[in-house]
């Protein structure tokens, strides 16, 4: 899609386009959840810095794109608390239209709006390509078989298709992993179809441990998959189901990387983003948007973490906020931004070496030192 681009656009530009929708529809989700509180939004801006452009909308809004397109914000009237402005701020306060006369309610809806925004737009993604280009389907068809696997001695080869386990219905690739996965060495009995041919095979599973259990293995890869259109109905369950999966999987991974399951190195940066951003887009419109909709799930789910700065931090001080009934002391909300800040700029560091490192730069100053 952007093949006739240099080299360096070929990146930097899906990866803007990526940036700019998540974020754009992150930022609605907060203002259009202010409007309907009665708050009201002095500014909407994609970006930071000076303004490249902007317009005033008839509620007062001024809407503006910034010269520095990594991020963006909704800025609230009477936001900050009275005790932290001059007296003539606050007497240009809107009566009943500040955020912080707000109920702790109305507050927690403004602020989890954003993420909720964030798994609407993947949940509409996700219906529009199975309505258009088609659900993606994986079939229990072999692609590689690794050497000296459980596979490769039963003698499944490339090509064939598995009918059946044990007797039990094989439709989909990830019913053969599930299958497999609950019977760690162990001797299965597989009904495939090869070169128009049905043939049984037996074998023994191989055993790999993940999470402290046994889980077993064939050592085969899928193969293509197959795209089915769905009708817009079906499509709107599926795109809603879809994002949940990705949702609870993305939990999954990070579970996995918190108990040393899996190493931190599979954390990305922006400079990953960016790389992931231009190879969706060679591959087409329909992998750049589903792209779109995998990132803005974790954009989401990582918006609701309880860290202070983020959207979930903010929640956390409400949730405390209505337990005790007043606002928690000023100097733990302050100590608690200052923490969350200095948390999410080291795994910025971390995340950010971790793509230097994938991409080669690492190894590369190494050498030059070395």
């Amino acid at each position: 899609m952007f093949d006739a681009l240099p080299k360096p656009l070929n990146v930097a530009i899906p990866f803007l386009i990526v940036l700019g929708v998540l974020v754009f529809f992150h930022e609605l989700g907060h203002y259009l959840a202010a409007r309907w509180r009665g708050v009201h939004v002095e500014a909407f801006s994609i970006g930071f810095g000076r303004a490249l452009g902007s317009w005033r909308d008839k509620h007062g809004t001024q809407w503006k794109l910034g010269w520095i397109p990594l991020g963006g914000y909704v800025k609230l009237h009477g936001q900050e608390q009275p005790e932290d402005v001059s007296p003539e701020v606050r007497a240009a306060w809107l009566p009943g239209r500040t955020f912080h006369e707000k109920s702790v309610l109305s507050r927690a809806i403004v602020v989890a709006a954003g993420p909720v925004a964030n798994f609407i737009l993947a949940a509409v993604l996700f219906s529009v390509l199975f309505a258009t280009a088609g659900e993606p389907r994986i079939l229990p068809e072999i692609g590689q078989v690794k050497a000296d696997s459980a596979a490769a001695h039963g003698g499944l080869q490339t090509g064939d298709r598995v009918l059946s386990i044990d007797g039990e219905a094989v439709e989909r690739f990830e019913d053969l992993q599930r299958i497999v996965a609950a019977h760690p060495a162990q001797a299965l009995t597989l009904q495939i179809r090869r070169d128009g041919a049905e043939q049984t095979i037996a074998l023994t599973t191989d055993t790999r441990v993940a999470g402290g259990r046994s889980i077993g293995s064939l050592g085969v890869t899928a193969h293509a998959a197959e795209y089915t259109r769905l009708p817009v109905p079906q499509a709107i369950l599926r795109g809603a189901e879809h994002t949940w999966n990705v949702l609870t999987q993305t939990l999954a991974g990070l579970w996995q990387i918190i108990t040393g399951q899996t190493g931190a190195d599979a954390l990305g940066g922006p400079l990953g983003i960016a790389k992931l951003s231009g190879q969706a887009a060679e591959q087409g419109i329909a992998s750049l948007v589903d792209f779109i909709a995998v990132l803005s799930v974790n954009l989401g789910l990582i918006n609701l973490f309880p860290i202070p700065v983020l959207d979930g931090g903010h929640l956390v001080f409400y949730f405390f906020e209505a337990l005790r009934g007043r606002p928690l002391p000023q100097r733990a909300v302050e100590y608690g931004f200052r923490a969350g800040l200095a948390l999410l700029a080291a795994l910025f560091v971390f995340a950010t070496w971790n793509d230097l490192t994938h991409l080669g730069l690492v190894r590369w100053v190494q050498g030059l030192i070395g």
